[in-house]
């Protein structure tokens, strides 16, 4: 099962505050947008936005730059997918990355009507795959101590 996504987007004028930089809401609308295609795809259901912890801010995405949203799988329940949603600013031309926003979110799976279905139990095949996942239980939990 696919656990990890990821999508650019070129961050332009119409994306920026009156600083020159990535207004936070688009960027929480690309977190949530690509975190609910990550849980999409994994539970092969339509997935709904239950809770987004606490979002770290870290650092400014620049007009010109790309924001890089990457979405992984680590956790789930009984019908629930649970997400680390991580935030780079890239460089288009260098390809050169930095950290700047990180959350972990948790979605919902669905039927037809709307009711919570249960979702596959997550299993990680490849060592990357179980790096990903060990990296964001080690950061949920700090973040759920904090």
């Amino acid at each position: 099962m696919d656990t990890f996504l990821e999508n650019r987007y070129m961050v332009q004028p119409n994306h920026a505050n009156s600083l020159g930089t990535t207004h936070g809401g688009n960027v929480l609308k690309w977190m949530d947008e690509v975190g609910a295609m990550a849980a999409m795809r994994f539970a092969g259901r339509d997935c709904v936005t239950a809770r987004m912890d606490q979002v770290d801010f870290l650092q400014p995405i620049p007009v010109g730059e790309t924001a890089l949203v990457e979405a992984y799988v680590y956790e789930t329940g009984r019908s629930s997918v649970r997400v680390r949603l991580r935030v780079f600013r890239e460089n288009p031309r260098s390809g050169e990355r930095e950290l700047t926003t990180e959350s972990y979110s948790v979605y919902v799976a669905i039927d037809d009507d709307s009711d919570p279905v249960e979702v596959p139990e997550l299993t990680v095949a490849t060592e990357e795959g179980e790096r990903l996942r060990t990296d964001a239980i080690d950061g949920d939990n700090k973040e759920s101590s904090s």
